[in-house]
């Protein structure tokens, strides 16, 4: 009994998966233990991959089979034995899927206790029956409003979309939403013959001829006279309306391409019936506090915990005597308030109280729906788990990083151990212990270079994570860049920018910076690159329809961009076929290489029969996939590799051809960095390759699908892709937190690779936490001073030591210890742990001594 109390550790012997080498480790449960390393050397692989794979092997055999296939189950870990493991929770950074219906609510389980609070304890019109508490959500039947089905929108025509240019006539095709050709010859002839002047500018239309010409359901028919070049005879022609012959086309047309071409003239608006709620109308009349359920979940939480505060506070024994024709008073508005309060106090305490419970999760950040995550497991009461956190701190300002370190060492609190896969410093350093991997990426990487307290870390040379904890990596240097004019922007209003002015100035980097919440995004990202975008006449990439419409007085200096590039972190490719070679164009140069060889030129191979996704080529087993599905009897169905061509995803025929020993299969199977060498004499592939490489993606193999790409590696891929072909000068580069998910090292690669885009003539604007890239930046725009309805306003901007001193700007103090190099973590080692005194010597000598 006392061994056991001695050793308060897992044990991990043998573990292989993805490039682990044969890892042997001891971490310490019941306490903060930081995975760190560059991105790619295997943190994930050991934390998540391996630990978190393994404790949910074990959990999922104390499960009968039949109800396995309810649960998503990982698979099995590469691992020889783990020893000492406790039941474990995943709380990973994960985006929210397109058309998901769920919202903040939805995720923390506070919508459900709203509904019930409005069901039991709401004010109902006089004469109104009592609803149940799914009455009030809008992804039931009893609660969706019919009209949207619960969506809260409906999508229609809009006029400025209609008629794109007013100043028009009709002959000169003011109504862009008419088709072309005979089609529309024809509704011109006819709204000239209804007495419609269609030489007249479409602004000069009398309003009630306007609206009848877009919007109305008649179909008059007019009888047009014989026209010299057009039509030698007479017939009948009818009308239809733009928004008619729209939604006709959308209903009926079978062509991908007419559909394709309707849809840029519909925009979803808030549905009428409901005003966006998704509610029905029997729902919407019940109120609380005054307020109906669509009204409070669009407040923002801090002002939906001060309204129910006050119920909260009263007794039980005074609610139970208040009568029940109130409504608001009753013993369960008093529980039900009191748990609302007491659960969104801790989102309060995690920086989140700008959000509202009714925002969607698609437009949640990842480190915002993590926090979520993480404040309804601090409710949750678990006592000895093993938490497993992806990158908690990424996309989070330095100000919003320290109430959340306080939730985690809550967590740890309370019992609990944390598995911390973290690339900010300032976290590592406020953790019990450290394993560092590396001490490169991919192949070079996947061992363990320390694992002890974390003072013991200094003394590890090869480790990358060392240089950066312990001050030895040298900033990146360079001298400040004079602005080449200026882009102004006059009040701009969308979220909650209100009538905002902002100077953007050229062929600088800028970063754009403030707490969660506080606009950045919006500004760069949204208003920004829509406004650059109507400048060059292109069209949004990815319209997100429930955005409303930017509102702009004026902007100016656009004309300086020819090129638009908005590098995010959304997902390059939807399928595993979608992949690095496809994706940054360098397969095509790979497969017209392999169609050259003397033995493809023989049997008649063209560069198609190179492609996985081609029928001559592929294996015909798999499709090409490279695994086939596995349906398993009361378990749930799996995937293995192709019994035929055994993961290689082409034919046996197609494999027999080789460019210096190698098949096109082993060819994707490569790494970046060995590709750079293999295929050097390729200049169309090498250069995809290097620039891959320059931004710190080397490791990553050619084939990799993009469905297996982090965030961060997406959007890196992202602008290797434009490096490759990026020419001089005059485009406007726009990057929503290009660090996240970023080893320091890695920022320094990043960062290089930004500059070089300004020094060609470019001009960059990044939205930043990373007070690295920001201190070396040439401008510097902070937004705030809060988040929500308490920020979207410039505080301050100017060169980074200029903002540093703003007074009201919450990023100014981070900023100003940054560049006077001074570290804002707390502690590297607590001596007065004893948890953390190992039972065996350090892989790596003893701890040095605290900096």
């Amino acid at each position: 009994m006392g061994e056991d109390k001695i050793d308060a550790f897992v044990h991990v012997r043998g573990a292989g998966e993805n490039n682990l080498r044969d890892v042997d480790v001891d971490v310490p449960r019941d306490a903060m233990v930081a995975f760190t390393g560059i991105s790619g050397s295997g943190k994930s692989s050991l934390a998540f991959g391996t630990l978190y794979a393994e404790a949910q092997r074990h959990y999922f055999e104390s499960v009968a089979p039949y109800a396995r296939r309810l649960l998503q189950q990982v698979g099995a870990p590469h691992v020889r034995e783990i020893t000492g493991l406790p039941p474990a929770v995943a709380l990973q950074q994960r985006r929210g899927s397109p058309g998901s219906r769920s919202t903040v609510g939805t995720l923390t389980t506070l919508s459900n206790l709203l509904r019930m609070l409005y069901s039991r304890a709401g004010t109902y019109p006089p004469g109104a029956a009592r609803l149940d508490a799914e009455a009030f959500s809008p992804n039931t039947a009893a609660g969706a409003c019919p009209q949207c089905h619960g969506l809260g929108v409906v999508h229609d025509v809009a006029e400025d979309l209609l008629v794109p240019d007013p100043s028009l006539s009709i002959r000169e095709g003011a109504i862009a939403a008419w088709p072309g050709a005979w089609q529309g010859a024809n509704l011109r002839s006819v709204v000239n013959g209804l007495g419609i002047d269609i030489d007249r500018p479409w602004r000069r239309l009398r309003k009630k001829d306007r609206d009848w010409l877009l919007y109305t359901d008649e179909q008059p028919s007019v009888y047009i006279e014989p026209e010299e070049d057009r039509v030698d005879y007479g017939y009948q022609g009818r009308f239809w309306s733009a928004r008619k012959h729209v939604m006709h086309v959308l209903a009926d047309s079978k062509s991908e391409r007419t559909r394709e071409r309707a849809l840029r003239f519909v925009r979803s608006v808030p549905c009428p019936a409901c005003h966006g709620s998704g509610l029905r109308p029997a729902a919407l009349a019940v109120t609380f506090a005054g307020r109906s359920i669509a009204e409070l979940n669009a407040m923002p939480l801090t002002e939906v915990v001060a309204l129910l505060r006050p119920v909260a506070g009263r007794s039980e024994a005074d609610a139970s005597t208040s009568t029940a024709r109130s409504g608001e008073t009753t013993e369960a508005a008093v529980r039900i308030c009191g748990d609302l309060v007491a659960r969104i106090d801790v989102l309060l305490g995690l920086g989140l109280g700008y959000l509202s419970l009714g925002r969607r999760s698609t437009t949640l950040s990842p480190g915002e729906a993590q926090r979520l995550r993480i404040a309804t497991q601090l409710r949750s009461g678990l006592f000895g788990v093993v938490y497993v956190l992806d990158e908690p701190s990424a996309g989070l300002h330095p100000a919003d990083a320290e109430p959340l370190l306080d939730a985690l060492e809550r967590l740890k609190a309370t019992g609990n151990s944390l598995f911390v896969v973290e690339h900010d410093m300032d976290v590592v350093r406020r953790a019990d212990w450290v394993v560092d991997i590396g001490p490169g990426a991919g192949e070079g990487g996947g061992r363990v270079l320390y694992s002890g307290p974390v003072a013991g870390l200094e003394q590890v040379g090869e480790s990358a994570t060392s240089r950066f904890l312990f001050g030895r990596a040298q900033p990146l240097g360079h001298r400040t860049r004079t602005p080449h004019g200026w882009l102004h922007l006059r009040g701009v209003s969308r979220h909650n920018l209100r009538d905002v002015s902002a100077d953007v100035p050229l062929c600088v980097l800028t970063a754009v910076t403030g707490v969660s919440g506080s606009g950045k995004s919006t500004l760069v990202t949204q208003v920004l690159a829509d406004v650059v975008r109507g400048h060059l006449g292109l069209a949004p990439e990815e319209p997100d329809e429930a955005l409303p419409e930017v509102d702009v007085q004026d902007a100016s200096g656009v004309e300086s961009f020819d090129r638009l590039v908005l590098v995010d972190q959304r997902p390059i490719g939807r399928t595993p076929r979608s992949n690095l070679a496809t994706y940054t164009g360098m397969f095509h140069a790979v497969r017209k290489l392999y169609a050259a060889t003397d033995e493809a030129r023989a049997r008649g191979y063209s560069a198609g029969r190179f492609s996985f996704n081609v029928p001559e080529g592929r294996c015909e087993t798999c499709q090409g996939e490279g695994f086939v599905a596995v349906e398993l009897l009361f378990l749930p169905g799996t995937y293995a590799p192709c019994p035929t061509c055994h993961g290689a995803r082409y034919n046996e025929e197609t494999l027999e051809v080789t460019y210096r020993g190698r098949n096109i299969a082993e060819v994707l199977a490569l790494s970046v960095d060995a590709a750079a060498e293999f295929l050097a004499a390729l200049p169309a592939a090498s250069r995809s390759l290097e620039t891959l490489r320059e931004v710190g993606l080397g490791y990553l193999r050619l084939g990799q699908p993009a469905t297996e790409l982090s965030g961060g590696e997406a959007q890196r891929v992202k602008l290797a892709t434009e490096l490759q072909r990026a020419r001089r000068g005059h485009a406007l580069y726009l990057l929503d937190e290009p660090t996240a998910g970023l080893h320091p090292a890695d920022i320094a690669l990043l960062l290089r690779q930004l500059h070089r885009l300004v020094d060609a003539g470019n001009t960059v604007v990044v939205v930043e936490h990373d007070l690295a890239t920001i201190a070396t930046a040439d401008w510097v725009i902070d937004l705030g001073p809060g988040g929500g309805d308490a920020g979207g306003r410039v505080v301050a901007a100017g060169p980074p030591a200029e903002v540093a001193r703003a007074r009201r700007s919450a990023t100014a103090p981070y900023l100003a210890a940054r560049l006077a190099r001074r570290p804002r973590g707390e502690r590297i080692v607590d001596p007065a742990r004893p948890v953390i005194e190992r039972h065996v010597p350090p892989r790596n000598g003893g701890a040095a001594p605290e900096p």
